[in-house]
């Protein structure tokens, strides 16, 4: 049986994987490595200017990351009210 300790450390464990799943510092790090690696592999296929281009990918997943927390309230409140 769980006592009320373990209760509290599990809770605050995933209050802290919710921050890290919504934090800044998360998007920015994956938004870094995706344009690394979009660009690694325009270069590799021989796309020109491919500095400029790996930032369309980039800019995708940035978006939608900005996007998401509008969608997710109307999902919300429209299946699970």
């Amino acid at each position: 049986m769980h006592g009320i300790e373990d209760i509290l450390q599990r809770n605050h464990k995933v209050e802290m994987d919710k921050a890290w799943e919504t934090s800044k510092i998360r998007r920015g790090v994956i938004a870094v490595i995706t344009y690394l690696v979009a660009v690694a592999f325009m270069m590799r296929i021989g796309v020109t200017d491919s500095w400029l281009n790996a930032l369309v990918p980039t800019g995708g997943y940035i978006l939608s990351t900005l996007s998401l927390p509008f969608i997710k309230r109307w999902w919300l409140n429209k299946y699970h009210q």
